[in-house]
């Protein structure tokens, strides 16, 4: 399998309409100053060049942050422009986007399909038009549908982005723009649990006592049930929690920008290992015996997200129901799939 390198180029706050009151791009970002096109080359060579000895890959460039398509015309065209340059130097394989749903319509999917841009992300963040007001998002669900549906018809490669835990959603409210994203087709998503982040609306609103943020556990609870309505369906889930950075990190400490909110390092494997935790104890509670020794299979890529982070499946099973757990790795086993067998019980 080929190693796959995204080269990302930040354009903060460009073109964005209005503000949502979780949104501070140039501190998610890491970005304090606008995009141009020499500092996206600059960060494009850096990437090439670091890479170049690679023999097994493919590269894409991909300019997150804003709302790509928002940007003005001339800008779009001499962002892309210089990304289309390497596609015919054979340096780079494709070109992504991120926007917003409702800054999309034929000319500028025309656009992009001339400079063989491929995918195209959309900040969806909610299905429900009452949470998408309260955030400041600026457009409906429907914007969302008929931005989805276009972007497939016109050939591009389709990918969401959801929020977790927005003002006055709820649990029920984040399962429904799942299950309303997996008919709309997408490729792939991403999941954010929200973060309160310095110089928001939401840090008001939090400073003030009218937000609170989900706790890790709340996080991780809810983005488990999100994880397997998208499985269940294909779409491929390429993250799940923001990246950290020295902006997205531990509220308080150096140079962190998040005030509160579920913040974790390894977020994603919180999330997996859960999933894992569930499988394994319904299997146990499935048999009529006290189980004292349980013997896990799974691909070594499995491995750590079994156990959990810092070995917390391992103790967890051990204090809740005094199981040990042993784990086993099988290459032969497909990732995602496990042989879990009960070794010990205590009729033994």
């Amino acid at each position: 399998m080929k190693k796959k390198y995204i080269i990302p180029i930040f354009v903060p706050h460009l073109g964005c309409p209005n503000d949502c009151v979780f949104c501070n791009q140039k501190s998610i970002s890491g970005q304090k100053n606008n995009m141009t096109k020499e500092k996206a080359k600059k960060i494009i060579d850096e990437y090439l060049e670091n890479i170049k000895n690679e023999d097994d890959k493919t590269v894409e460039i991909a300019f997150f942050g804003g709302s790509f398509t928002a940007i003005e015309e001339e800008k779009q065209e001499e962002l892309l422009k210089l990304a289309y340059g390497y596609i015919e130097e054979r340096k780079v394989e494709s070109i992504r986007i991120s926007t917003r749903p409702d800054c999309i319509d034929k000319e500028t999917l025309k656009r992009l399909k001339k400079y063989k841009v491929k995918t195209i992300e959309l900040g969806v963040q909610s299905a429900n038009d009452y949470i998408l007001k309260r955030s400041n998002r600026g457009h409906t669900f429907e914007d969302v549908k008929k931005a989805s549906r276009m972007i497939r018809w016109k050939g591009f490669k389709l990918g969401h982005q959801m929020m977790v835990g927005l003002p006055e959603s709820t649990r029920i409210d984040e399962i429904n723009t799942a299950k309303a994203l997996v008919k709309l087709k997408p490729k792939m998503v991403r999941i954010y649990p929200v973060l309160v982040v310095k110089n928001t609306e939401l840090e008001k609103e939090y400073e003030e006592g009218k937000y609170e943020p989900l706790s890790v556990v709340q996080a991780v609870e809810v983005c488990k049930e999100i994880v397997r309505i998208f499985a269940d369906k294909k779409v491929d889930i390429i993250r799940i929690g923001l990246q950290s950075t020295d902006e997205i990190s531990e509220p308080g400490t150096k140079n962190s920008e998040v005030v509160a909110g579920p913040y974790h390092p390894a977020f994603r494997q919180l999330v997996e290992s859960a999933m894992w935790y569930d499988a394994i104890v319904a299997k146990i509670k499935k048999l009529n015996v006290k189980v004292k020794e349980v013997e896990v299979s799974v691909n070594p890529i499995d491995s750590n997200n079994v156990i959990g982070h810092k070995k917390e499946n391992v103790q967890k099973l051990k204090d809740t129901y005094d199981v040990d757990l042993i784990l086993k790795q099988d290459e032969s086993i497909k990732q995602g799939k496990s042989k879990i067998e009960i070794t010990k019980t205590y009729t033994n």
